[in-house]
């Protein structure tokens, strides 16, 4: 069994991103809770898991910042990547119908993503904000709290024995999170790997970036995501974290070959299979 840290609570979509990656590989696994993403790379630091999930972007808000910077100061590769679709769903003890609900916990994000909903089909229900969706989900069940609803996943619902009052409530329905897989103990083929994720650094003149960017569109890098971050502690300086897809790998080597004279530091996050066709 592997021991897979995830932040969040069980029933959490970390833990479905877990599970669906490592289905795939025909492997068991076990989760080990952390409360922060900081306490999941000290989980793995500390060998109470071998291996991490991790939500690196959404498509409704966007990056996940800190967690970029937690890759480049980690010693852990990316060796992996599933993107899994966000449903909302409005959970209670069973026996309770919606007219019963008054108050309803979760994540802000979640209710950011559900309020819609609640304006229009309950707006007798007061919102309040937990620290995360399946947590509000086992405080219900362990303690029997009547009146009371959480937002979490189907997931959350089954492993607390909680009754799904409405499903798919997101605002939108077109919304995914991208997790990364950090297991060392993961060899990807040249042959399947299709995707880099770098971190890099440029010297601080004009037409940098636009050099660098132009010798990997010579050499055929689709670049799929590029996010900047300041350097601490040097102004107007710049990490630049960017997703790369190729055809083939020899083709991405001479591609890195090619822009490494044009920048001041290169960072290799990881090497995978994408998870987009």
């Amino acid at each position: 069994m592997t021991r897979i840290a995830i932040q969040g609570y069980r029933g959490c979509f970390h833990e479905q991103a877990a599970r669906e990656f490592y289905s795939r590989r025909n492997e068991s696994v076990g989760i080990v809770e952390c409360p922060t993403f900081e306490s999941l790379f000290k989980a793995l630091s500390e060998g109470r898991a071998d291996a991490a999930v991790m939500a690196i972007e959404n498509t409704i808000s966007g990056g996940l910042l800190p967690n970029f910077e937690l890759l480049r100061a980690n010693p852990y590769r990316i060796k992996g990547e599933v993107y899994i679709p966000i449903h909302q769903n409005l959970m209670a003890l069973p026996g309770q119908e919606l007219e019963d609900i008054k108050e309803v916990r979760t994540h802000y994000m979640a209710i950011n993503q559900t309020r819609r909903f609640f304006v229009k089909n309950c707006p007798w229900i007061k919102m309040v904000e937990s620290e995360d969706t399946a947590k509000s989900a086992i405080d219900i069940a362990q303690g029997g709290l009547k009146g009371i609803g959480a937002v979490a996943s189907e997931l959350a619902a089954e492993e607390n024995g909680l009754t799904i009052l409405a499903r798919g409530i997101e605002t939108y329905k077109q919304n995914f999170t991208r997790f990364l897989i950090l297991d060392d103990s993961i060899t990807v083929p040249r042959g399947n790997t299709n995707k880099a994720s770098l971190c890099f650094t440029l010297p601080h003149k004009p037409g940098s970036l636009a050099q660098v960017l132009t010798v990997m569109s010579f050499y055929d890098m689709n670049l799929t995501r590029i996010q900047s971050l300041p350097i601490p502690g040097q102004e107007w300086q710049y990490f630049f974290y960017v997703d790369i897809r190729f055809s083939t790998y020899e083709r991405y080597r001479q591609a890195l070959k090619a822009v490494r004279p044009l920048m001041a530091g290169l960072y290799i996050l990881g090497e995978y299979k994408s998870a987009m066709q």
